[in-house]
């Protein structure tokens, strides 16, 4: 079940399976760089205006599931229209500014974007583009991301699987919402 809170801009509403904070791992590998496995924790907020911030940490694991280094850090913002197009504009900390347009599927949460835009800094590697695929599929946040450099075309680089971090505030907001009557050990309410 997805929740929206009360404080979400009615804009935002299609997007409300975003929101949260997001953990998991995935395969990072393109041509010039380390194929490796990652960890990633990805975290979508709103403060009542009419976007989503989105923030995204990346970092290298080892043949053991431990940290070793990180790898990507990506901010930005996410909108859409009421004719379910999404834009994103975002800055990652290589150097690199791009801004996405795209599509959020018709009857279920999946988005597609493409870069419409990229600006890079001088000391920024190449890269000419992407494309990106977010989809909530049984609770869980999965995408794949394809890029594109000068000397490499269009090919899929990163993917993550990602589960929702459960807080404790999360915790204490589902236990307010139980019905009065449920038992102590929970079971029978379930039978």
């Amino acid at each position: 079940m997805i929740e929206i809170p009360s404080d979400l801009n009615k804009d935002l509403v299609p997007l409300a399976f975003l929101l949260g904070t997001w953990a998991g791992a995935g395969v990072h590998d393109f041509p010039g760089s380390e194929k490796c496995n990652f960890g990633q924790e990805v975290t979508f907020t709103h403060d009542g205006r009419d976007f989503l911030e989105y923030h995204s940490y990346t970092w290298v694991l080892d043949a053991d599931g431990n940290k070793v280094r990180p790898l990507e850090t990506e901010s930005g913002f996410w909108r859409i229209d009421g004719h379910r197009k999404v834009e994103v504009v975002m800055i990652r900390d290589d150097g690199v500014v791009e801004i996405w347009y795209g599509d959020l599927a018709d009857k279920k949460p999946q988005i597609d974007l493409v870069t419409d835009a990229v600006a890079r800094t001088a000391a920024a590697a190449p890269y000419s583009g992407g494309k990106r695929l977010y989809g909530y599929v049984k609770s869980d946040l999965m995408w794949v991301g394809e890029k594109q450099t000068p000397e490499v075309e269009l090919r899929p680089y990163m993917s993550a699987h990602l589960k929702k971090v459960v807080t404790p505030e999360d915790v204490e907001r589902w236990a307010k919402a139980l019905p009065d009557d449920m038992p102590d050990d929970g079971i029978a309410f379930f039978k």
